[in-house]
């Protein structure tokens, strides 16, 4: 018998930094500030980690770089739950489509 875990990815949740802002200031609120300031806790509590991203974009006055940030899930429940506490600091910019999650 193989004892292997096969697990699906669970996709990230890409984020600019105006909604990340917002949902960091309502999980400062809802949990202890080590929730947040402690990767292994951020995962084990919320069930993700915080990844931040630059892409570099061009357009007629140069080059410059987006900053964003994505939520790395590990577990599909927490993601869930993670999705309808704070839906309404995601679908307000209009940037995150909730039917392909």
């Amino acid at each position: 018998m193989n004892d292997i875990e096969t697990t699906d990815r669970i996709k990230s949740i890409a984020l600019t930094l105006e909604q990340w802002n917002k949902i960091y200031t309502q999980i400062a609120k809802d949990y202890p500030s080590s929730v947040l300031l402690i990767r292994e806790k951020t995962k084990s509590v919320l069930g993700f980690t915080v990844r931040r991203q630059q892409k570099w974009s061009q357009d007629i006055g140069g080059s410059y770089c987006e900053d964003s940030i994505a939520l790395d899930f590990f577990d599909a429940k927490k993601k869930t739950l993670f999705l309808l506490r704070y839906s309404d600091f995601l679908t307000n910019s209009g940037k995150i489509d909730l039917r392909n999650p």
